[in-house]
């Protein structure tokens, strides 16, 4: 089992000083690389290099090697939540963002003081006396707490982030990969607490072998993400972001949205806006004359739909009717799904069930068609 954790270690050594030469010397692929993630890659790349110089024992075996990594725990809660915020909500660097890794900092003192500079004589006298180890779960435990914290944070933002996208895109975005990076770390930090929770039973779970696969799982986890925001940045362009200005000093009366919801009615009947795939708000708003909150208060006061409901009703309408013609004969369903505006099978199949309760081909057979 140590065997294959020290290959782990040695590639994922080498993978972040590719990684970390690639934004230094490569401006064309600097870009692609989000900021936080690589000041992250180089603090994992710091971590790697003391537990290298320890199991080579090129220096000797030194717990003080391996105790480099940890500067990187309470690093990396705050840099997912920074990276995750940047990337879903354009937020740019600012100086307020460092409040967020005090804790990190704190951390990485008390880690210095009490463990990288004391002898070994005084480092020997705390593992026998059990002062060690309850340092160890403190540190865990402090770890645990910070790390879950802003991993709850950025899936809220996540959260949040899907559903601020129905009230301004007519389209599902592909936000799998980002959703795929969250459980990933999700799992790490549920092995961690397993761990954690297991060795106030047995103090054999917090053992040396367990924490090094919690470091490594974290570890690979952003090599991983930052790999891919290099080799396919298009995976992390998530969706255009609209501006978010509120409704409230809107002043249109209870008239006015009867008389703006009969417009578009009209609109949406003649004009057929919702044949485009990929219709944002903001082009919506423009055709029917009124701004990007004014509609947002028409579909959610008066009509009681978000964008993405409201659009694809229409569609569900145009597909019903498009399958009593002869053109149907020569189209599948998502065929006639993609005419009536629908860019996504599975957006077609979960909007058409939401709105009919039903399938598709039963409804269409309910109906005789």
């Amino acid at each position: 089992m140590q065997s294959f954790l020290n290959q782990v270690i040695y590639f994922g050594f080498f993978q972040s000083i590719l990684l970390v030469l690639v934004y230094l010397f490569s401006k064309s692929n600097r870009k692609h690389i989000n900021g936080y993630l690589a000041f992250l890659v180089v603090v994992l790349m710091i971590g790697l290099i003391g537990r290298i110089l320890n199991i080579s024992e090129i220096f000797g075996r030194s717990f003080r090697f391996t105790a480099l990594s940890e500067f990187s725990v309470l690093l990396f809660g705050a840099t997912i939540y920074s990276f995750t915020r940047s990337s879903l909500l354009n937020k740019s660097f600012s100086y307020r963002d460092l409040l967020h890794y005090i804790p990190a900092l704190i951390y990485s003192v008390i880690i210095v003081f009490y463990i990288m500079l004391p002898s070994d004589e005084v480092y020997r006298t705390r593992a026998v006396n059990g002062e060690l180890l309850l340092f160890v779960y403190i540190l865990m435990g402090s770890g645990l707490v910070v790390n879950i914290t802003y991993w709850v944070m950025s899936l809220r933002i996540f959260v949040q982030f899907k559903k601020e996208l129905q009230n301004e895109l007519s389209y599902t975005v592909k936000t799998q990969f980002f959703r795929n990076f969250l459980v990933a770390v999700g799992i790490c930090l549920t092995y961690w607490v397993s761990m954690y929770v297991a060795s106030l039973v047995n103090q054999e779970f917090i053992n040396n072998t367990n924490r090094q696969i919690i470091w490594l799982s974290v570890a690979m986890v952003i090599l991983f993400i930052a790999y891919y925001g290099l080799k396919a940045p298009e995976l992390f362009k998530v969706a255009p972001t609209a501006s978010k200005k509120k409704y409230a000093n809107s002043k249109l009366t209870t008239s006015d949205l009867d008389r703006l919801k009969k417009k578009l009615d009209e609109l949406m009947e003649q004009k057929k806006p919702y044949l485009n795939g990929n219709l944002m708000k903001a082009e919506l708003a423009e055709m029917l004359g009124v701004s990007n909150p004014e509609i947002a208060r028409l579909l959610n006061e008066n009509i009681g739909m978000n964008f993405f409901e409201y659009v694809n009703y229409y569609r569900i309408r145009e597909f019903i009717e498009l399958a009593k013609t002869d053109q149907a004969k020569n189209l599948t369903f998502f065929g006639l799904a993609q005419e009536a505006g629908f860019n996504s099978k599975t957006t077609f199949n979960k909007s058409f069930k939401k709105l009919m309760g039903t399938s598709p081909k039963e409804y269409l057979a309910g109906v005789g068609v």
